[in-house]
Order: C-alpha cells, then sequence, then structure tokens
C-alpha cells in the first residue's frame, strides 16, 4: 500500500514544533542558562568589518542561508535509494535530538568566548594539542564540504543560461541591499528586503527570456557555461566574498537568499499538503546497498544524508560569522536550534518529492546511462518530463540536484492548468538550489580563511616581516599568481598550454604560491583577520583547495568523503561542546551533547573505514580512468588524517571529563563571571 505524503509532512511538522517549544527552552535556560546581562562581541569588538551587531532576523536570515547548503537538498534524494522511511527518521529525529543541539551549544560557546572559531575554543576548554589538531581537521574538512556543495551547482548550472543569470543578478542586488541598510537607509531592513526580493523575483522571471524563441535568445550564449567556466566563475565569486566586509555582500547576500530560500520550502510544503502525491518509491530499499550510494543502509544513511540531521559545518558557522554578529545572548534559541529545524524540513521536503517519481525514473535520472542498464529496468515516463520541464534529456544527471527539481514540478505541475508550466517551476527550483549552495560558499569560505589565518599566527615569525607591509603585500600577489597558474590546466581543461609545458608549469607555480604563502605567513599581523594581505593570502589558498577538487571529482567520489568528513566533524562539535557543558559546572546536563556524540561517533568511524576499503582504494588499484591512482590515493589519505584527528580530540578530551565532571573547570567560571545583580536571563 502506498502512502500520502501529507502524513509524512504533518507529523515531521508536528516533531518539529514540540521539540522547540520545549526541548530548545529546556537547553536555553537550563543546559546553556542564557543571560542577556553578557555583552556579546558583537557590541564589545564591533570593527565594522568581521564584528558587528545585526538585527536578529537579518542574522536568522543570514545563518540559516549559510547553514542551508546543497547537503539537505541533495543528500536526502541520493538515500532516497534506501526507501523513504530509514531517511525521514533520521532527518526529522537526529535534527531535534543532535543537529540543533549541537549548533545551539556552538553558538553559545562562541559567543561566550568573544566570537572564538570552533579549533579555538578546543584549545581554551579541552588543551592545545586538541586546538592545533582540530584546527587540521576542521580546514581539511571544510574545504572537501565546500568542494562536494560547488560540485553540485556546477552541475545544476552548466549550459542553463536561465539559472546562471538569475544567481549573477543576486550579487549586485545583494551589494545595493548591503549600501542601503548600512549607507544610504542606515536600519531600514524591512524597506531594503522588500526591493531585495522584488529584484530577485524580477530576475527569475526575466530570465525566461533567455530560453529558445524568448525576446533574449540570442544572447543565452553569455550565461551558457560549461562546468569549467562555472567552476572558475563561482571560485571567484568566493574569493571576492571572503575578502569583503560582512556588511557589504555576505550578509545582505545570504539574507536576500534566506527569503527565496524559506519562501521557496514553504511553498513545497504547502503544494506537498495540497496535492497529496503518493510516495513511489517503497518505504525500504536495497538495505545492502544500491546502485547510487555503494554501501549499506547501516551506516550509510547516516552518512548520506549528512545535513538535514547534523552537519560538522554548521558548527564552523556557529563558531564563524554568526557569533560575531549576535546583538543578544537570547537570540542564539531561535537562530542555533531554528534555523536548523528549517534546514532539515528542506530535507524533508526533497526527500519526499524524490520519492514521488517513480523509481525508474529516479534511478534513470541519477545514474549513468551504462549503469541504468545494468538494472534491467523498463522504461518510465522519463521522455514525456523532459518535454514537459524544457530540457533535451534528463537521464544520466547524476548528482541528485535534476531529480529533485523534476520531482518538485512535478508535485506543482499536478495543480489544475499548471501542468504545462513545469518547464518554469523547474528551472526555478534549480535556480534555488544553486542559490542554498553559494551562500554556503562564501561563509565557508570566509569560515576556512579564519582559520587559515589562525593557524599562521602559530607559526614562527620574522622580526625583518614586521617592519613593513611590502614583503607581505608581495607574497599575497605571489600566493595568488601562484594558485591561478598551479590550477591553470584544470581552469582551462589543458586547451589554452603548449603540449609540453601543463606537466611543468603548475609545478612551478605551485611553488612560487608557497614562497608568498610563506613570506605571508612570517608577518606578526596574519592572524589578524582585517589585515589585508593576511585575508588575500588565506583566501586564495582556501578557494584554491576547494576548486581543485570540483575540477577533478565526481559525485561517486567526492560525497562518501564530504559524509565522513561532515560527520567526523559534527564529533568534534559534540565531543568540544561536551567540554564546554562539562566545564561550565553542568556536567549533569552533559547527556544531551554525550548521546549523539556516541552515535554519530560509531555510524561515521564505520563508514569511513568502509570508504576507504570499498571505494577509494578500490579507485587506487583499478586506476581506470587517468588520475584515478591519485584521486583514490588523496581521497583514501584526507579520509584516515581526519579520521585520525578525532580519535586524537577525543582521547585528550575524556580525561579531562572525568576531572572536571564534578565541579567544572575554574579557568572557565571566571572567564564567564557576570557582574552580580546584572543578570537579565530571559524567560523561557
Amino acid at each position: 500500500m502506498k502512502i500520502n505524503a501529507f502524513w509524512l509532512m504533518l507529523g515531521a511538522l508536528g516533531v518539529y514544533a514540540i521539540f522547540y517549544r520545549y526541548y530548545s527552552a529546556f537547553l536555553a535556560a537550563k543546559v546553556v542558562a542564557l543571560d542577556d546581562a553578557r555583552v556579546t562581541p558583537a557590541h564589545r569588538l564591533n570593527d565594522g568589518q568581521n564584528y558587528h551587531p545585526t538585527n536578529k532576523w537579518v542574522l536568522w536570515g543570514h545563518h540559516f542561508a549559510a547553514i542551508a547548503g546543497a547537503g539537505p537538498l541533495i543528500g536526502p534524494v541520493l538515500a532516497a535509494q534506501f526507501g523513504y522511511m530509514p531517511g525521514l527518521l533520521w532527518l526529522v529525529f537526529g535534527v531535534c535530538l543532535a543537529g540543533a543541539v549541537q549548533d545551539f551549544i556552538v553558538l553559545s560557546a562562541s559567543v561566550r568566548r568573544n566570537g572564538k572559531s570552533l579549533a579555538e575554543i578546543a584549545r581554551m576548554e579541552i588543551s592545545p594539542t586538541s586546538g592545533f589538531v582540530a584546527m587540521l581537521a576542521i580546514l581539511f574538512i571544510v574545504i572537501v564540504a565546500l568542494a562536494v556543495l560547488g560540485f553540485v551547482v556546477v552541475n545544476a548550472l552548466a549550459e542553463s543560461a536561465w539559472g546562471t543569470f538569475t544567481i549573477a543578478a543576486s550579487i549586485p542586488i545583494a551589494f545595493f541591499m548591503g549600501l542601503y541598510m548600512y549607507r544610504f537607509r542606515k536600519g531600514k531592513v524591512a524597506e531594503a528586503s522588500a526591493i531585495g526580493v522584488t529584484l530577485l523575483i524580477i530576475t527569475v522571471i526575466l530570465g525566461a527570456w533567455f530560453q529558445p524563441g524568448q525576446p533574449w535568445a540570442d544572447y543565452a550564449k553569455f550565461f551558457t557555461l560549461s562546468r569549467h567556466n562555472i567552476t572558475t566563475s563561482m571560485a571567484l565569486y568566493g574569493f571576492v566574498a571572503s575578502v569583503l566586509p560582512v556588511w557589504m555582500l555576505l550578509c545582505p547576500r545570504d539574507y536576500l537568499s534566506s527569503y527565496m530560500k524559506v519562501g521557496t520550502v514553504a511553498l513545497i510544503v504547502l503544494a506537498v499538503l495540497l496535492v497529496r502525491p503518493e510516495m513511489q518509491a517503497p518505504a525500504f530499499s536495497y538495505l545492502s546497498g544500491g546502485p547510487i550510494v555503494k554501501g549499506p543502509l547501516f551506516p550509510f544513511v547516516f552518512i548520506t544524508i549528512a545535513c538535514g540531521a547534523i552537519s560538522g559545518f554548521h558548527a564552523l558557522v556557529s563558531s564563524g560569522t554568526t557569533p560575531k554578529m549576535v546583538g543578544l545572548e537570547s537570540q542564539c534559541r531561535a537562530i542555533g536550534y531554528g534555523a536548523m529545524l528549517m534546514e532539515s524540513l528542506v530535507g524533508v521536503t526533497a526527500l519526499l518529492a524524490a520519492c514521488s517519481l517513480l523509481p525508474v525514473d529516479y534511478f534513470q535520472i541519477n545514474l549513468t546511462p551504462e549503469a541504468f542498464a545494468k538494472l534491467n529496468l523498463q522504461q518510465g515516463h522519463l521522455s514525456e518530463l523532459a518535454a514537459l520541464v524544457g530540457e533535451p534529456h534528463l537521464a544520466g544527471r547524476t548528482g541528485g540536484g535534476v531529480s529533485l527539481a523534476v520531482g518538485i514540478a512535478q508535485i506543482f505541475g499536478k495543480f489544475p492548468g499548471l501542468e504545462a508550466a513545469m518547464s518554469y517551476f523547474y528551472h526555478f527550483i534549480i535556480m534555488f538550489e544553486a542559490l542554498f549552495v553559494l551562500t554556503t560558499i562564501d561563509t565557508g569560505t570566509r569560515i576556512a580563511r579564519f582559520l587559515v589565518q589562525e593557524l599562521g599566527s602559530r607559526l614562527p615569525k620574522s622580526p625583518a616581516a614586521g617592519r613593513g607591509e611590502g614583503l607581505a603585500w608581495a607574497g599575497a600577489a605571489a600566493a595568488v599568481v601562484g594558485s591561478v597558474g598551479a590550477l591553470w590546466p584544470l581552469i582551462t581543461a589543458n586547451a589554452a598550454l603548449p603540449a609540453a609545458l601543463p606537466a611543468a608549469l603548475p609545478v612551478v607555480f605551485g611553488v612560487v604560491a608557497l614562497v608568498g604563502v610563506a613570506l605571508v605567513a612570517t608577518h606578526p599581523l596574519v592572524g589578524q583577520p582585517e589585515w589585508l594581505p593576511g585575508t588575500i593570502t588565506a583566501s586564495i589558498l582556501v578557494v584554491a583547495g576547494w576548486a581543485y577538487f570540483i575540477y577533478t571529482g565526481t559525485i561517486q567520489t567526492l560525497w562518501p568523503m564530504f559524509g565522513v568528513a561532515n560527520q567526523l566533524l559534527a564529533i568534534v562539535a559534540l565531543a568540544i561542546g561536551t567540554s564546554v557543558i562539562i566545564n561550565e559546572g553542568r556536567s549533569r546536563y552533559a547527556w544531551v551533547t554525550l548521546a549523539p556524540m556516541a552515535f554519530v561517533g560509531s555510524t561515521t568511524l564505520l563508514g569511513g573505514f568502509m570508504s576507504v576499503r570499498d571505494i577509494f582504494i578500490p579507485m587506487l588499484l583499478a586506476n581506470k580512468n587517468p588520475g584515478d591512482d591519485v584521486k583514490g590515493l588523496l581521497n583514501s589519505s584526507l579520509t584516515v588524517v581526519m579520521m585520525l584527528c578525532v580519535v586524537v580530540i577525543l582521547a585528550d578530551a575524556v580525561p579531562r571529563w572525568v576531572k572536571y565532571w564534578s565541579e567544572g573547570r575554574r579557568e572557565t567560571h571566571e572567564t564567564l563571571e557576570v557582574p552580580a545583580g546584572a543578570s537579565t536571563s530571559p524567560s523561557y
């Protein structure tokens, strides 16, 4: 018997409401003990660049836009091969008991520690060793995460003039919003929001004019970009967004995107409740591994759905840009716990949309033609769907994004008289997916830049380097030129270089980049986020790292590594959160982070071992395609290193939990002391 999606959606919404009302209130009042008497770093350290008090709902929008990347859209779609029930249960209960808890605890801890990063909190609350190991692990993990998220948007926007135009137009709109809110009409958030949202909707409508037969069809070639060109454009955007002040581009663009994200999710939820599509996928399927995810349901469903239930990447946002903009501690509940529930809802809508497709259509889209042929399935309705959404080919469009857009367009197309508009719905959702990813790309790149600068501040310094900034600027220029030169064969797909040069030039440029990095890293100011030579150098290193993986990877190789890396970071975040709770003298509540840490730890370490054994090492040994041996070795090495980092942090943290379990840690108490009689704790 097929179940109606209406009941699944209604049940999920009910669970979210109950947990937000009661469980998040318990966390706020007892576990974290939020107190508005504490002056937040946004006020105390306000520099107009990174620390800046921000309207609560603008910040909620930035935070939600930053954490809600491709993960909650793509992970549930790929996990649909296991059936709809495993993913649904993990999305709904995992977020309430694990993901939202992690985000809330880490955000509150960072706000009380001057907006420090996750690695710095580990150094303060566990030990310098854990802080350093966490910094390295986080840097590896965030670059892998950004690569996977970027890979999804590249596949969604490649050869799509409509989507590319809309995304490109959102950037100048965000610039205008930032100037409007912070320069022209200070504090007029509602006015800027109305203007920005109106302009964004207009660009979505105008994007259709690039379609064949439409007024701007002749200009579509300027926005019809290849995968490589989309990757290069996205890398350029990530670099610029990382360097500019947060109020100028990142925050208003994320806020603008949040309107589109929340509004679209609300419309999809409403459509599911009204259309009531039946689940075409079974409740359980491919329990021992399937054609898309090459592992068994346990533990791979908990790794494939890497966001939406719990995501270590969120801990970086919660200890990166967001805590530097929180105006009052009491806002952490809605921003930390509430925004994560909204992301989980995104995952639920994606899962239900994918499972509303016929299984044969779902697999034909998400598998290569060769892999699909091996399933011996009869043809479905894919050719009809392709005609309805205005795409010449849907088969073999792997990665999850296309099947999600088709599934959602199909739901909207079931409204009376709207089947003819499915092409608009399809391209709108493609744009919607790209918006999700880019807001994570810009914030993630900025957070990784903070980490690189923080790491650079711990390196030995040259007395001569501190006498002037000339060498530092030369180093920054060398880092940029060297990084671009090292990637040039990938950027151009070897087309623009003589045959004898590609093998040698990247190495030469790589050395130039390293020399430049060394010149910047020896300067005493490298650790200051506002110091421009350090900002430029750190940003180009991060962008070059994730761009390399996008240029060379596939969804089959990147997604398993991303899932493992992301959940490993969640283990680190929950361990640090546990240390914070125990050190603050609230060990009786430590179970709120210990329980999810134990579950996520067991599934992720097992999944990491199986990924290395069954995916990466076979790729290395078989070497079926040029470069597979290098990719297999790199993926295996990174995964093993990240797993070892997590084990080291846990081994360092557990004895300290035992030591401070009874009375807490004196240094932590002194750091967080509030003057007597000053408490203005909100009522929950």
